[in-house]
């Protein structure tokens, strides 16, 4: 089993049943790290190599867990002390980690397109952590899982995704995913952050909180990317809280029962109160443990991707 390619760049190249491989993959994997030995020695001798130009937690050290307990080696590769902050191009940079024995190169940077271009340059398998506004796969992957893990199915759920879409790389790869496997999509938000041009992607838009939530099984809520944006586009925190943040009151404009998610890091108070994150329908830190399941079948699939390229050749 292998994905069709030896880079994992974005999910608008996947076909639903790439994700399904993905998806049932990973349930394999998720059984593996709640094992005492959590090991599996699919990537012994190989090397994963982090590259982050933008900081992260819970995404760099998600990969880092998932090639660990796969028995790969592991390098961090620190930007901030690198020849990066000295001027080096980014090829140089990346035809250097190659050059040591990389196999697979875990990038995320604040350019949209970055790992494309590095796909195209290197003979390492390139894997997306996240580019610029662009996509952000591997987590809308470990969404979909959650979802299907929960509930059973994708197909015919109703998802709203609630806040900065503008801005939110997490939010376009969620939109093709989740719609490739069958849900509908409804993006509520101000104007500013929500513009008519994602009609485009087949969803419906909401500005009002209310009407947008009705009939949603998932409530989905992104962070408020401040760092990203080049101009203020609401008034405040507090004024976008009364809109648009999620309590227990306003969780019951939706479906009952209907489960909330966060990519993380969570403004408290801000896209959602620290009450409905402690109940039983939040999913945020089940998103979490899952993102590790998840970057194990990736690099699992990406693996069977280079044998098979590799074939001819040997």
């Amino acid at each position: 089993m292998a994905l069709p390619t030896k880079d994992l760049l974005g999910i608008e190249g996947l076909s639903a049943g790439d994700l399904t491989a993905v998806l049932d993959t990973a349930k394999g994997f998720k059984e593996v790290i709640t094992r005492t030995v959590k090991k599996v020695p699919v990537l012994r001798g190989r090397t994963v190599v982090n590259l982050f130009f933008e900081n992260s937690t819970r995404t760099r050290t998600s990969f880092e867990l998932a090639a660990r307990r796969l028995d790969a080696d592991v390098i961090n590769f620190d930007v901030a002390t690198s020849s990066v902050a000295k001027g080096e191009a980014l090829l140089d940079t990346i035809e250097t980690i190659e050059a040591l024995g990389a196999d697979y190169i875990v990038i995320r940077h604040g350019s949209s397109g970055a790992p494309h271009f590095l796909a195209k340059a290197v003979r390492a398998s390139v894997i997306n952590g996240g580019d610029g506004a662009h996509e952000h796969p591997t987590q809308a992957l470990l969404d979909a899982f959650t979802i299907q893990e929960r509930l059973g199915k994708i197909e015919g759920l109703r998802v709203a995704i609630v806040g900065d879409i503008l801005h939110s790389r997490v939010a376009r790869s969620n939109i093709i995913a989740l719609q490739k496997l069958g849900a509908q999509i409804v993006l509520i938000g101000p104007p500013s952050l929500v513009p008519e041009s994602f009609l485009a992607y087949g969803v419906e838009i909401e500005h009002t909180l209310r009407e947008g939530l009705r009939d949603a099984d998932i409530v989905y809520l992104l962070r408020i990317q401040l760092e990203r944006q080049r101009k203020n586009l609401f008034p405040s925190l507090d004024e976008y809280r009364l809109l648009y943040g999620i309590n227990r009151e306003r969780l019951g404009w939706a479906k009952p029962g209907a489960l909330v998610m966060h990519p993380g890091p969570v403004n408290r108070g801000v896209e959602v109160s620290r009450d409905v994150m402690e109940m039983d329908e939040s999913l945020i830190t089940t998103q979490v443990t899952n993102g590790v399941a998840i970057r194990m079948a990736v690099f699992y699939l990406l693996q069977g991707a280079r044998e098979d390229v590799a074939a001819p050749h040997t």
